[in-house]
């Protein structure tokens, strides 16, 4: 007689910021026969942190989070070499779309009910009993990820640089103008650097804005301040890059809170890089107004 196998326990993870509904979706995951384990986060850095301990099967996200939103989360996931199911659970019904857009097996609304929650672990497990695993070969295999990270690993910098997995790396030798790879569904949409107006560190990751858009990529504001540096990047905040030739004017928004615009976008500028900026600046306007090779009669 052969005995039925039983379908292996869901690792789960439980994003949101509101303690109430993460108390009350861990405590019901845990009770489903399904689920072996619960983990939570209240934030999306805290999501990644968990997941640098190890990977879940599925991961159940407020869409509206803090800082960086629960969409913007569930796209990093979907670029790890182990995808976590997607459910979004959110009392905002517009978030729907969006989240189907980005791959969600389904859309709870709060609070969560369990006819509703059960749908929802089923339609995980079918997810999860068809996935198969990534080919190890072939020109689109994803290399070696940073270690417990599951992203593809970077491939132009040496460790030391301080841009991990997914991060801007030079993919041809012309320096003037920087090509960075975005990974982002399956495809690779190269940037140019030279496009970059602005950036905003986001924990480990930092949001490219451009004349294209926005771009999400692995890595931290400070290396690529200095790496940047040359290219007429200058760091103004613990949070923001900007390119000097973007910047149109300084504002004083309130006593001794300067902010800088850039494209049209005003951004804060920290009292201890205020100096630097307008050095950089007023050094940049002097260039301008000197053509070079110019001299006195």
């Amino acid at each position: 007689m052969t005995t039925p196998t039983r379908a292996p326990a869901l690792r789960c993870l439980v994003v949101d910021d509101q303690p109430d509904t993460q108390d009350q979706l861990g405590r019901m995951l845990r009770a489903h026969p399904y689920v072996g384990r619960v983990s939570t986060a209240s934030d999306a850095t805290g999501a990644l942190r968990v997941l640098r301990d190890g990977d879940v099967d599925a991961a159940f996200i407020e869409a509206q989070l803090p800082g960086m939103d629960g969409m913007e989360l569930a796209w990093i996931l979907r670029r790890m070499r182990s995808v976590p199911a997607l459910v979004f659970v959110t009392r905002c019904p517009r978030r729907a779309a969006e989240a189907f857009d980005v791959g969600a097996v389904d859309y709870l609304g709060k609070p969560p009910q369990p006819d509703r929650l059960a749908e929802s672990l089923r339609r995980v497990m079918t997810v999860h009993r068809t996935a198969e695993p990534p080919a190890s070969t072939g020109p689109g295999a994803p290399g070696p990820g940073a270690a417990g990270s599951g992203l593809p690993a970077a491939s132009g910098l040496p460790p030391a640089s301080g841009l991990p997995a997914g991060s801007a790396v030079p993919v041809q030798p012309d320096d003037a103008d920087e090509v960075i790879p975005i990974e982002l569904g399956g495809t690779t949409k190269l940037v140019r650097r030279s496009s970059v107006r602005w950036a905003r560190a986001w924990g480990d990751y930092v949001r490219l804005h451009g004349a294209d858009g926005t771009h999400l990529i692995r890595a931290r504001l400070a290396a690529l301040a200095d790496c940047w540096r040359g290219a007429g990047f200058v760091r103004v905040h613990r949070s923001y890059l900007v390119q000097l030739r973007f910047v149109t004017e300084l504002r004083m928004a309130e006593p001794g809170q300067l902010t800088v615009v850039v494209d049209g976008h005003p951004l804060p500028v920290s009292r201890r890089m205020a100096p630097n900026l307008r050095s950089q600046l007023a050094s940049r306007r002097r260039s301008r107004a000197v053509p070079s090779g110019s001299g006195s009669s």
